[in-house]
C-alpha cells in the first residue's frame, strides 16, 4: 500500500516549486478545455470540470506515470455525444462507470503490454495528428458566438495577445527558468488586459464555471439488460480510446523524461478514476497529452504537480470562478498553440527519404485519421493493422530453401524464415515431389512453424510425398513447434513420416 501513497518519484529529487507552479499552470489550462469538451458532448460545463478534477486527482496519486495529467478529453466527448443526446446524462454517467471497470480489468489482466505492438510510425502519426487537432481546436477562439470569424479591432487585439503569449513562452526560458514560462505568460497577458481595460474574449464568455464540490450521485437508470445493451458499446469504445490515448501519452512522456512508467498500473488508475468520475457527476476522460506536455515542459516530474492541478481546479470551481472567468482566452490559446508546436514530431519529416514507404504510408494515414476524424483509437488501430499486414507480406517473401543431396542420396531442404499463413504458398513451391529421391529431410533449424496454416502446409507436403511412396524427415523442430504439432493432431491429420511422439524430429547434438 505504501507505493500507492508515495506522491513522489523516489528515483529523483523533487523540485517543489516547479511542481506547485506547474500544477497551477495546468489547472488554468484545464478550465477552458474541460468546459469545451463538455459542451461538445452536449453536457453541462460542470460535468467536464468535475471529470477533470476526479480524473486528475486519482491518476496523479495512483497512476503509473508521475507528471502525466488526466482529465476530460475530446476523444471521450466525441464518443458519448450521441448517448447524451439520445438517452440523457444519467446514461453517460453509467457508461463511464462501466468503461472504468473495463479499464481496470485490462490493467489487472496486464494488457498494457499490448502497447508494445504499436510501431513507431503509428506513434509518430498519432502525435502529429494530435498536434494538428490541438492547433485546430484553438481556432474557435477567433470566432464569435454565432460561428463567424472575428474581424477588425477585436481580431487584431486577440491575435496580438496570442502572439505575445507565444513569444513569452518561447523567449523567457532563454533568459531565466526560475518560473514556468507558461504561467508567466498567462499572468502577464492577464495583467495587460486588466491594466489597459482591453475588451477581449475571456473564459467567462464560454460558460460559467461556478459550482460546488462534485456531488456523489448513483446514476438513475433502469437496472435491466436493455440498459446494458445501450451503454455497453459506448463503454467499450470509451475504455479502448481512453487506454490507447493514456498509454501512448505515457510512452511519449517516458521518452521526454527518459524514465519508464508502468502501463498496467496506469490502466487500473484510469479505470478507477472513470468509475469515481461517473459516481461524482463527471463525464469521464483519460490522459491529456497537451496538459501533460505543459506540465513536463514546466519542469514537473513527480505526482505533486498533478495533485496541485486537480485541487486548484476544484478551488477555482468553488471559490475562484469570478477571477478565472476573467482570464483572457488569448493567453490560453497562445499556450495551447505552443503545445501543439512542441507536440509535433518535426524529426519525423526528415525521415521521409529514409524510412520504408510502408512506414511513411502508416504515419501519414494515422496523422490524417487523427486530424480529420478526431478518432484516436481508430487511427491507431488502422495503423497497427496496416503495419501488421506489411510485416506479414514482407516475411512471406523471405522464406527460403537451400537444397542439396548428401552422399546417401537423401535430399535436404534447409528452410529459412518463418512458416506461417503468409508464406505457405511459397513454401509449397520449394518442393519437387515427383523428381525428388525416395527420402528427403526438411530442416527447420533456421525456421519456425508458427500457426495452423503452417501445420496444414506440413500436412499437405508430407501427404504429397506419401502418395508417391517417399519418406519425409522433419529435422530441428524447436520444442514450441513440436508442441504446436502435437496439439494440432486433435484438429487435423498431421502427416508426419516419423515417430508419432515427434521426439526424433530434434537432432541430438
Amino acid at each position: 500500500m505504501r507505493k500507492y501513497l508515495n506522491l513522489f518519484d523516489l528515483s529523483q529529487k523533487v523540485n517543489y516549486k516547479n511542481e506547485v507552479l506547474s500544477g497551477l499552470t495546468v489547472a488554468m489550462a484545464l478550465v477552458p478545455e474541460a468546459v469545451a469538451f463538455a459542451l461538445i458532448a452536449g453536457l453541462s460545463p460542470l460535468t467536464g470540470l468535475y471529470a477533470a478534477f476526479v480524473m486528475g486527482l486519482v491518476t496523479s496519486v495512483l497512476g503509473g506515470r508521475p507528471g502525466m495529467i488526466s482529465g476530460a478529453t475530446g476523444a471521450v466527448a466525441v464518443v458519448i455525444v450521441s448517448l447524451a443526446k439520445d438517452h440523457g446524462v444519467e446514461y453517460v454517467f453509467a457508461a463511464v462507470i462501466l468503461a472504468g471497470i473495463l479499464q481496470m480489468s485490462a490493467g489487472f489482466l496486464k494488457l498494457g503490454k499490448l502497447m508494445r505492438l504499436v510501431p513507431q510510425p503509428v506513434i509518430f502519426g498519432f502525435v502529429n495528428g494530435l498536434a494538428v487537432v490541438i492547433f485546430m481546436s484553438q481556432l474557435s477562439a477567433f470566432k464569435t458566438a454565432d460561428g463567424s470569424w472575428l474581424t477588425g479591432g477585436s481580431l487584431y487585439v486577440l491575435l496580438g495577445l496570442v502572439v505575445l503569449t507565444m513569444l513569452i513562452i518561447w523567449g523567457l526560458p532563454k533568459i531565466s527558468k526560475a518560473l514556468p514560462a507558461s504561467l508567466v505568460s498567462i499572468l502577464v497577458i492577464f495583467g495587460i488586459v486588466v491594466a489597459f481595460d482591453i475588451d477581449t474574449k475571456s473564459v467567462g464568455d464560454i460558460a460559467s464555471i461556478k459550482g460546488g464540490f462534485p456531488p456523489f450521485h448513483i446514476p438513475s437508470i433502469p437496472l435491466k439488460l436493455e440498459t446494458l445493451v445501450i451503454i455497453f458499446p459506448y463503454s467499450a469504445i470509451v475504455a479502448g480510446v481512453g487506454l490507447i490515448e493514456s498509454l501512448l501519452t505515457l510512452n511519449i512522456v517516458d521518452e521526454i523524461t527518459e524514465t519508464r512508467g508502468r502501463g498496467n498500473k496506469e490502466a487500473v488508475a484510469q479505470g478507477l478514476a472513470n468509475v469515481l468520475s461517473g459516481f461524482f457527476s463527471g463525464m469521464g476522460g483519460c490522459a491529456m497529452i497537451g496538459q501533460s506536455l505543459i506540465n513536463i515542459s514546466s519542469g514537473a516530474r513527480a505526482r505533486l504537480s498533478g495533485i496541485v492541478a486537480s485541487v486548484m481546479l476544484l478551488v477555482f470551481i468553488m471559490f475562484g470562478s469570478s477571477i478565472i472567468e476573467k482570464l483572457p482566452i488569448a493567453a490560453l490559446t497562445g499556450l495551447m498553440i505552443m503545445v501543439s508546436i512542441g507536440t509535433f514530431e518535426w524529426a519525423s519529416l526528415r525521415t521521409f527519404n529514409r524510412m520504408p514507404k510502408s512506414d511513411i504510408l502508416v504515419m501519414v494515414t494515422v496523422t490524417l485519421i487523427t486530424a480529420v476524424l478526431h478518432n484516436l483509437a481508430l487511427a491507431v488501430l488502422i495503423g497497427v493493422i496496416i503495419s501488421a499486414l506489411v510485416f506479414a507480406w514482407d516475411n512471406a517473401k523471405r522464406i527460403r530453401a537451400r537444397k542439396h543431396i548428401d552422399k546417401n542420396g537423401v535430399k535436404h531442404y534447409e528452410i529459412y524464415g518463418p512458416l506461417f499463413f503468409g508464406s505457405t504458398t511459397v513454401f509449397n513451391d520449394k518442393f519437387d515431389v515427383l523428381n525428388d529421391p525416395d527420402e528427403i529431410v526438411i530442416d527447420f533449424e533456421e525456421s519456425r512453424v508458427v500457426d495452423m496454416s503452417a501445420i496444414e502446409a506440413l500436412n499437405k507436403i508430407t501427404e504429397r510425398y506419401q502418395k508417391v511412396g517417399k519418406k519425409v524427415h522433419l529435422k530441428h523442430l524447436s520444442p514450441d513447434c513440436q508442441k504446436l504439432l502435437k496439439n494440432a493432431e486433435r484438429i487435423i491429420d498431421v502427416n508426419v513420416m516419423e515417430d508419432p511422439t515427434y521426439k526424433v524430429m530434434v537432432d541430438q547434438v
